[in-house]
């Protein structure tokens, strides 16, 4: 329940939402009902507010409500599957320019931060702000090296604030949940719980130093993409000190055109660049808008991107990588059976959906698309629709792949911007198609099995007496097995394939023991690429036992 040292902003709440007339959007929503009884208080809104679309009207609603909210747009903007096109558009417009705090205060917090007077830490420091946003601004400085950096600070008491407007915001996700009559799907106060996540992490510049680091480690000396250097010594929580860089944001166009840019090029690249984040090093910058990705206009034959702002950074669970980057390939063949089975073999979709079903609203969704020159898909809105079409085959709910639904719109958007007859499926088909024989070739499963295998290893001499003790419980009916009811309809389901694939998994689990058995002790045979030949040898066939297992599920 909404405390009363919250019933203040509330009220500036309710009545900026009045004076932008979105309380149509409220009774539309079923939820903050209060509203009807003191809309009479407050007068009609201004001419020119009331002929405004919906969305541009929200977007100027939480730009005047604050710094917090304008991130909160920001944020609600990447869950496109939840909001309508028009709103969500709207909310992707929002830019992050607020009043810049006074630099005196900044260099006070700086200083105090870091533990040294400002002129030890810098030989130079401009207390106007090169910009500023709603969690932090930014100041340009030069070390006394003579190397040019800038330097983010957190704004004076932003965690405090952010505190008070989640908890805010926590309570009108409560009123949502009990009015809104989608609220089991919608689930606004997980979409809460998500920005306050989002939010915090932002809070910690610390987290954001570590993360552009890994992405300069992940392409240093690259000639796609540049990121600045972190500077350990000048950084905390609540300051980051980054190398300077100078560039041409990519929505400029007439900027790249008269630096001599190739716009193709550049295009190309940044599709290629996304998916090489994404499934080569599983870490994506996650806020790809023009203003966190600039072009290095010192490089006109081939150009390169300079990525900026890494408090937002992706990362997949490697399962999910998997079944997404065979999602992709089964999209870009047509095969809408595997993108069906795919779904329910990810887990995404319970396992009683009927595949021939499921496949029918694949083929639904993507055929008329097929219809199309190539150079006019966008595989971002294919994937959107897709995620639409399958909630209602009790989709769940995938926020990491919602994030990255939404930097790939980001990255299509941007590519179209650059290069409008861009073929995206033709760049990234082969970009993806040499990852993926790259990640899953037989060189790259040995490096792994060399990993694990002494992890087996280490296992391997309690395997006989867990083994012995397993065994010694059935036979004397000393096992206990706890099964719920959904498992019963499962095991129900499956009971039949399962039957005819435990022969070869049990066969294959055998041969996997044996295999790192011969790995240990076999050290004067034959080897290929440092590994036993015969450990090689049995681990292969027993891949081929799971793998006859797992088709005769």
């Amino acid at each position: 329940m909404t405390s009363v040292r919250q019933l203040p902003r509330l009220l500036r709440i309710a009545a900026v939402l009045l004076r932008y007339r979105l309380d149509e959007l409220v009774d539309a929503a079923h939820l903050f009902r209060p509203l009807k009884i003191i809309r009479p208080f407050f007068p009609k809104p201004r001419a020119d507010i009331a002929v405004m679309p919906r969305g541009e009207r929200l977007r100027l609603a939480l730009t005047e409500l604050g710094p917090i909210f304008v991130k909160f747009g920001q944020i609600l903007s990447t869950r496109r599957d939840l909001l309508p096109p028009d709103i969500a558009e709207q909310l992707a417009l929002l830019q992050d320019q607020v009043a810049p705090f006074p630099g005196a205060q900044a260099l006070a917090m700086i200083e105090a931060a870091l533990g040294k007077p400002i002129a030890e830490l810098y030989a130079a420091f401009d207390q106007k702000p090169l910009a500023s946003a709603s969690i932090a601004q930014v100041h340009a400085a030069r070390l006394h090296d003579g190397r040019e950096v800038v330097i983010k600070v957190l704004r004076p008491n932003i965690a405090a604030r952010i505190q008070q407007d989640i908890q805010l915001l926590q309570a009108l996700g409560a009123l949502a949940q009990r009015w809104h009559p989608n609220a089991d799907k919608v689930r606004p106060l997980d979409i809460v719980a998500e920005i306050e996540n989002t939010l915090r992490n932002e809070l910690d510049l610390q987290r954001e130093a570590a993360n552009a680091s890994v992405l300069r480690r992940n392409f240093l000396n690259s000639d796609d993409m540049y990121v600045p250097e972190v500077f350990w010594s000048h950084s905390k929580e609540s300051v980051l000190t980054l190398e300077r860089v100078r560039g041409i944001p990519t929505d400029d166009l007439r900027a790249l055109d008269a630096a001599g840019i190739d716009r193709i090029a550049l295009a190309e690249k940044g599709v290629r660049l996304f998916y090489t984040q994404v499934f080569r090093d599983n870490f994506f910058h996650a806020d790809a808008h023009p203003g966190n990705i600039w072009v290095d206009a010192t490089r006109t034959a081939d150009p390169r991107f300079i990525a900026l702002d890494f408090g937002i950074m992706g990362s997949l669970p490697r399962a999910d990588q998997f079944y997404l980057a065979e999602n992709f390939m089964a999209m870009f063949n047509r095969d809408y059976r595997r993108i069906a089975e795919l779904h329910v073999e990810a887990g995404w979709m319970p396992s009683h959906i009927r595949l021939d079903e499921l496949e029918a609203g694949v083929r639904t969704i993507c055929e008329p698309y097929f219809t199309r020159p190539l150079s006019e898909i966008s595989l971002g809105e294919v994937t959107f629709k897709l995620f639409q079409m399958a909630r209602r085959y009790e989709l769940t709910l995938q926020p990491q792949l919602i994030l990255l639904q939404k930097t790939l719109l980001n990255i299509e958007g941007m590519g179209r911007l650059l290069h409008p007859q861009i073929d995206i499926w033709a760049t990234a088909k082969p970009v993806l198609e040499k990852i993926l024989r790259e990640r899953y070739s037989w060189r790259a499963t040995a490096k792994m099995l060399r990993t694990r295998i002494p992890e087996w290893i280490a296992g391997a001499p309690e395997m006989p007496g867990l083994l012995h003790a397993a065994l010694k419980k059935s036979v004397e009916g000393q096992h206990e097995v706890r099964i719920t009811s959904a498992d019963l309809r499962a095991l129900s389901d499956a009971s039949r394939a399962n039957r005819r694939s435990v022969v070869p998994a049990l066969f294959g689990a055998a041969l996997l023991l044996s295999a790192a058995v011969l790995f240990a002790f076999d050290q004067h045979g034959p080897r290929w690429l440092g590994v036993p030949l015969s450990s090689e040898v049995t681990m292969v066939v027993a891949l081929i036992a799971f793998v006859r297992a797992r088709a005769r599920r």
